[in-house]
């Protein structure tokens, strides 16, 4: 008698260990405390994951498999995945464990110690294997994403033409940074009526995590493949042609713009990468799409997501644990909601607390941005990005906040540090407009934060980064300041940041 596990971001038909299922093994998923609650997950996805799971498991049951479901509401539940298969493995008599690897270094480690013996077999669902990743990392001297990206064009034939490029480039970025404007007409994401098991796993985590931040109604996310095929094909139609253009723009009342909110499916397992990008390339193929937005979309997924997941795994498990810049702030309670004057944060913090979603920008040059300039831990923030998004996993979200955000990995992701001043914000959003602070002033009582904070981080970060190609030349310009303006800069950034401490409203 053997066991299958299936874990709750292994939602797919094909995955390895249900391949390597025979007719009289037990399949076992569970809903366990140890996972729900290893970081203060938003509701939403706990309550995702949970009725993902559950119309999962009846699908695995309609095709004739014995499925072991525990729900975490179930006495008998022992609230971890090892326990679980140890209590399975003593009621069935099964002497084996078949798994696919999990993409966090914890749960590998779980598995590993078990005392029945486990096989883990590769999660063959990316495109690229860790010894492919390896390979390709082998002797580099800088692990950059767009080379790896290109082997991935390559080996797909995404947006090839022969061996060339559609268009004639790889990347086309430059013709992607445009703001948006306000637009009632803007398709939006589809929205799904909770059915009856979605309805009582909404119960269920509304009185089980009555405190975790987060907003768990209205819910709206689709909960099973079908649902997700539906999100994809409506992006794909509406919103897909002007996603390239607009994917860095920001809007406050807008938080989805033309954003497809497909993570939360592929994570999952309800949708595969290859399957929606291909949808991409098709559409671009029938006229329907321009280029650089297929192309941009494309990258997010054969590119950063498969080259995060690699460098997770070549990394190794301490590598949530690295802090080269030395940052030990305490993550403020702006992160948890508490009131501030900073507009950006509190719209890309709201959008959070209400969606378990903010993209990519939002992430990186908003909260992001505000947590690498103040100088806050970045493991604090690393569990406070695992926590809130519904689309987060160790595997692709460590990468993109040690590494990518953080530069916590002293540049093995990033070849600099994502910072800026707040003028970028005001580029890319309306939110400065409704600031208490000013973007223009650079210093006072109403300079934006970012601006005081940019040129603090650089000046204590001098040593390192004064010679760095992408950034060197911003002491340039702190240089040709006139003394008493530095030295007020300084002065008005140390202040911000005592009060910030304090836990006073910034």
């Amino acid at each position: 008698m053997r066991l299958i596990l299936i874990l709750g971001d292994q939602l797919s038909h094909d995955l390895s260990a249900l391949r390597a299922a025979r007719p009289d093994d037990i399949i076992v998923m569970a809903e366990v405390a140890s996972e729900a609650g290893c970081v203060p997950h938003h509701p939403q996805k706990i309550a995702f994951l949970f009725a993902a799971m559950r119309k999962f498991a009846a699908e695995l049951r309609a095709k004739g498999h014995t499925v072991a479901y525990a729900t975490l509401d179930d006495p008998d539940n022992s609230q971890s995945i090892p326990g679980e298969l140890l209590r399975r493995a003593a009621d069935h008599g099964a002497t084996l464990v078949i798994a696919t690897e999990p993409g966090e270094w914890r749960l590998i480690a779980a598995l590993s110690d078990l005392p029945i013996p486990v096989t883990q077999l590769p999660d063959d669902r990316f495109l690229a294997s860790h010894a492919e990743f390896e390979a390709w990392a082998d002797g580099r001297k800088e692990l950059r994403m767009e080379w790896f990206y290109r082997d991935m064009r390559r080996k797909t034939g995404l947006l090839m033409e022969g061996d060339q490029p559609a268009g004639g480039q790889w990347n086309f970025d430059h013709d992607n940074r445009k703001p948006a404007r306000a637009d009632l007409l803007r398709a939006r994401p589809p929205r799904f009526e909770p059915d009856a098991v979605t309805a009582q796993v909404l119960d269920l985590v509304e009185a089980r995590f009555p405190d975790n931040f987060g907003r768990l109604r209205p819910f709206t996310y689709a909960t099973d493949r079908a649902g997700a095929l539906q999100v994809l094909d409506h992006f794909i139609a509406h919103s897909l042609d002007e996603f390239g253009p607009y994917q860095d723009a920001m809007l406050q009342d807008d938080p989805f713009l033309h954003h497809s909110i497909l993570s939360p499916y592929i994570n999952a397992g309800l949708l595969s990468p290859l399957e929606v990008c291909q949808a991409a390339a098709d559409a671009h193929a029938a006229g329907k799409v321009r280029l650089n937005s297929a192309e941009g979309f494309i990258r997010q997924i054969i590119g950063w997501r498969e080259y995060m997941r690699g460098i997770y795994f070549l990394e190794g498990p301490d590598y949530t644990a690295r802090n080269v810049l030395g940052h030990d702030r305490a993550l403020p309670p702006v992160y948890w909601g508490a009131p501030t004057r900073m507009n950006c944060m509190a719209q890309a913090v709201g959008q959070t607390r209400d969606h378990a979603y903010a993209h990519h920008i939002q992430r990186l040059m908003v909260t992001g941005n505000f947590a690498l300039l103040a100088g806050i831990d970045p493991h604090q923030v690393h569990e406070w990005y695992l926590a809130v998004y519904i689309d987060a996993y160790e595997w692709v979200e460590a990468p993109n906040v040690i590494g990518m955000s953080q530069f916590a990995d002293g540049g093995v992701v990033g070849s600099k540090p994502y910072v800026s001043s707040g003028n970028y914000i005001h580029k890319m959003s309306d939110y400065c407009g409704g600031c208490a602070y000013k973007v223009a002033d650079k210093t006072g009582p109403r300079a934006c934060p970012f601006n005081l904070l940019y040129w603090d981080f650089l000046v204590r970060h001098r040593e390192r980064f004064e010679r760095n190609p992408r950034i060197g030349r911003a002491f340039a310009t702190w240089d040709r300041m006139d003394a008493d303006r530095r030295d007020r800069i300084r002065a008005d950034a140390a202040a911000f940041l005592t009060r910030l401490e304090a836990g006073e409203v910034v």
